[in-house]
């Protein structure tokens, strides 16, 4: 027979199988590996009670009354742990002046793992880059990207046709609340002693998520001429610019080719250019070359080579991002628009763009969100007593 620690230990593994599996449910998936490395990360980062209470997260905003329903704990006990993932970055948690916070399950990448940023532990580090190659798969991505390439500025010249979308500055004049807040990458590497010199406190957030990063003490607000900045010193240092995939972004990444997991992960693609979400490629006119190496220093993709004092570019290898356009002395490198039938559909919202993810893997369709929406009213209903004849508390289903 068991003895009682080795039903406690076969009980705490069994929350951690069914949090990796409810989190595979979510649009950015969260790969099962034979090592196992995706079960020591949620050990790392999850009390077992957090991750009991984890599991009957959904994508859609509840309260803990919800919550504490669904897991058949109490209210106060449900919310103790929420509040503590929330903290923790963890669960993505939203409030207003009408109600009670609601809490939504929050995806491993882009998500929960980007939160951790400012409170890494060399252990973490080492296991998610173990575990980088299982989450974030080239091919997943050419199906349904969560993230894009978009040009520096500098290399955008006036015969380019270009989307509002495609431009940083575009996208960051539309909002009235901006932050910043460190790059979880370089962070990581740097952790491990591993780091490069680029800065850190690069990733942008716009709108309603600044707001977000600002109150969780993950970033600080900053003016539109500080936005503009760091954008400008992006081309500078040689960073790639990634927002999410949508038209009206949350974030812009700024991103390096050494640290980033995404570009490292497109970069041991043999052809980064048929995975990588953009609107141009560059073409080379290598008749005034002298051969001086900036554009291979400055591409992520290592896209460029120099023979014999001229460059030679494998547009199999170009993403897009303009860095090599933006530094050439002799202007022997520009952009050009891809055709129209290489063009990438970049949904319109954020949420779009992750339903699509979702469903490029076979996960939340139709029938599933129209049942999860169901249930979640339902759940909704009995926890604020409805059905049993007492008054409807404030998070009852209709209020705002």
């Amino acid at each position: 027979m068991r003895t009682n620690q080795q039903r406690q230990t076969a009980m705490t593994s069994d929350v951690y199988e069914r949090l990796a599996a409810h989190l595979d449910d979510l649009p950015g998936g969260f790969t099962r590996t034979e090592g196992g490395v995706e079960l020591r990360i949620l050990r790392r980062l999850f009390a077992p009670e957090e991750a009991e209470i984890a599991v009957h997260l959904t994508v859609i905003p509840e309260a803990a009354r919800v919550v504490a329903r669904r897991a058949r704990v109490p209210v106060p006990q449900a919310a103790t742990h929420l509040d503590a993932m929330d903290r923790k970055g963890l669960v993505l948690c939203t409030r207003d002046a009408h109600g009670p916070p609601r809490y939504m399950a929050l995806q491993f990448v882009v998500g929960f793992w980007e939160a951790q940023v400012n409170r890494l532990s060399r252990e973490l580090v080492e296991d998610v880059l173990d575990y980088e190659p299982a989450v974030i798969q080239p091919e997943h991505w050419r199906k349904a990207p969560q993230m894009r390439t978009i040009p520096v500025q500098r290399s955008i010249q006036v015969t380019n046709e270009v989307m509002p979308y495609e431009l940083g500055e575009q996208l960051v004049r539309k909002h009235t609340s901006l932050a910043v807040a460190n790059c979880i990458c370089r962070q990581a590497m740097r952790t491990l002693g591993r780091g490069c010199e680029k800065p850190e406190e690069t990733c942008l957030t716009l709108g309603t998520a600044a707001d977000y990063v600002v109150d969780s003490g993950r970033g600080r607000k900053i003016s539109l001429s500080e936005t503009l900045e760091i954008l400008d010193r992006a081309d500078e240092t040689g960073l790639v610019l990634q927002p999410d995939n949508a038209k009206d972004p949350l974030f812009i990444c700024t991103c390096c080719g050494c640290c980033c997991g995404v570009l490292r992960s497109f970069k041991r693609h043999p052809r980064p250019a048929s995975i990588v979400s953009s609107p141009f490629v560059t073409r080379l006119d290598n008749g005034a070359c002298h051969g001086c190496q900036i554009c291979t220093k400055r591409c992520p993709m290592d896209a460029i080579r120099v023979v014999e004092k001229k460059a030679i570019l494998d547009q199999d290898r170009c993403i897009g991002c303009g860095l090599c356009v933006s530094a050439c002395p002799k202007q022997c490198l520009t952009l050009e628009r891809k055709p129209n039938s290489e063009q990438a559909n970049v949904p319109k919202t954020h949420i779009r763009s992750a339903l699509k993810v979702a469903q490029a893997r076979g996960k939340l369709g139709i029938g599933a969100l129209i049942k999860l929406q169901i249930q979640s009213k339902l759940d909704r209903l009995l926890a604020c007593g409805t059905f049993d004849g007492s008054q409807p508390r404030e998070d009852a289903p209709g209020k705002p």
